[in-house]
């Protein structure tokens, strides 16, 4: 087994400083550890590859410029894409929890890029590298537009999954809306019967729910293409060639199949995450259709004697340490919980983007960490709740069809025939006598057999005329 290097000792602004013998990365990664101990949350993979997409698209750029020699480009952006691989998730070890302009993350990047670029080029690391972090790999940036950069560009490559997962739900819904559609049950308002619906309406509300969602999420996207890369500092450019930003923006645009560019106003772009906040909006918009479509299912697959028992929602795993054979809905019981985690970080999402100051927003790791949590969470939950849940429930037509026969609701049908107080009173009747609703018209008097049959076709209540 091999034995780990000894300890280096390098130095930054603040002096020496040591860093484990085989770590890529260097003194400010090294004194990040130190003082930001914060916490189990990582700052997310996501917005570190992200990152090193920046980076890349960087070197090149600076590469076409004249800024950096080709040797020294190349060997960067290639460096930079291996990160952006995840080549070397392992080197990037720092907290969420550090200083507000995700600054330690971003020179832990720059640092691991510059070792790796180093080693390329023939050279050594730490002391003995040949590539500089600052000078070099982060050439015409800043933390405070390379990092929201790097946040909108892991918000979209992060939406795509679970656009994949919304498309999937929607179609496993729709699916079980048009096997469905002819299959009545109670409806329920105020969770009292209500007239009849069919499975089908009530599967194909919920699908459209999720496609006011996605349109929600699709829309709130377009914003997030506006990047801050080319203002630097505070927003001037200062320090970066003039078409340094438009061509990374471009390069991004094309590498990743996404139509990035500058954003109009990088003040704006720096110092706000409107768009972030935005893009979360809809999130949480998911959420809580998500949550609603979730308590449909619980309630509906109660039971499954006692409850309403409409739904046989598949049996994945036991449910009880105590009670033999008991079955719990824990897809749909995952999937709740992960909204509540959503809709709580748009609260926070929403705190952090609203303390901008001046030139920045110094909330940016938390509305990154939220973020992508977000789109993690959903997208995962989605796929799960669909794979493990929807595509497996089974209807229980035989229990459905006796509630709907013993429901009193139907009455309604004769609302426009006898008026609302006589088919009030036939109600009352019904409920009072534990009647159903032909025994109790019939007692209640007014009203024939033959009218009652005709008038009070279940169908029509569901598919009306």
């Amino acid at each position: 087994m091999a034995q780990p290097l000894p300890p280096r000792t390098e130095s930054d602004s603040f002096g020496p400083i040591d860093v484990p013998g085989d770590a890529l990365w260097g003194a400010q990664t090294a004194r990040s550890l130190h003082f930001f101990a914060i916490g189990t949350q990582r700052m997310p993979l996501e917005l570190v590859h992200a990152l090193a997409q920046v980076k890349r698209a960087a070197a090149e750029v600076n590469g076409e410029l004249g800024l950096l020699a080709p040797l020294r480009a190349e060997a960067i952006a290639n460096a930079a894409r291996r990160v952006a691989a995840g080549e070397f998730d392992a080197q990037f070890p720092l907290s969420v929890w550090q200083t507000g302009s995700g600054t330690q993350t971003h020179m832990n990047v720059n640092e691991v890029i510059a070792n790796l670029a180093s080693l390329a080029l023939g050279g050594g690391m730490g002391a003995a590298r040949s590539v500089h972090p600052h000078d070099e790999v982060n050439l015409g940036q800043s933390s405070n537009d390379a990092v929201p950069t790097a946040m909108h560009i892991a918000a979209v490559l992060q939406t795509r999954p679970l656009l994949a997962a919304l498309t999937g739900l929607r179609a496993a819904l729709k699916a079980k809306a048009q096997a469905l559609a002819e299959v009545p049950k109670v409806g329920r308002t105020h969770l009292q019967d209500a007239t009849p619906v069919t499975f089908g309406q009530e599967f194909g509300g919920h699908e459209a729910q999720l496609a006011l969602a996605e349109l929600a999420v699709r829309r709130a996207l377009g914003d997030v293409h506006a990047l801050a890369i080319g203002g630097t500092a505070v927003g001037t450019g200062l320090n970066t060639h003039r078409a340094f930003g438009a061509r990374v923006a471009a390069v991004l645009a094309q590498r990743l199949d996404a139509p990035f560019v500058v954003a109009d106003n990088l003040f704006a772009a720096m110092a706000g995450h409107e768009a972030l906040v935005g893009l979360h909006g809809a999130l949480r918009t998911l959420a809580v259709a998500l949550t609603k479509i979730a308590n449909d299912v619980r309630l509906m697959g109660s039971g499954p004697r006692a409850g309403l028992g409409e739904l046989r929602l598949p049996a994945n795993e036991p449910g009880s340490s105590i009670m033999p054979g008991k079955v719990n809905p824990t897809q749909v019981e995952a999937l709740a919980m992960v909204c509540a985690q959503v809709m709580g970080h748009d609260v926070a999402i929403g705190i952090a983007a609203s303390q901008g100051q001046f030139e920045l927003n110094a909330y940016k790791p938390l509305i990154a960490h939220d973020l992508l949590d977000s789109l993690r969470l959903l997208a995962d939950a989605m796929r799960s709740f669909r794979t493990h849940c929807i595509e497996g429930l089974a209807v229980n037509a035989e229990r459905a069809q006796a509630m709907l026969a013993h429901s009193l609701m139907g009455v309604t049908a004769l609302v426009p025939h006898i008026g609302h107080d006589r088919a009030a009173q036939i109600a009352r009747h019904a409920q009072e006598h534990g009647l159903d609703l032909r025994e109790a018209a019939l007692a209640v008097g007014g009203i024939s057999a033959a009218d009652f049959d005709t008038w009070v076709d279940l169908r029509r209540l569901w598919a009306p005329d």
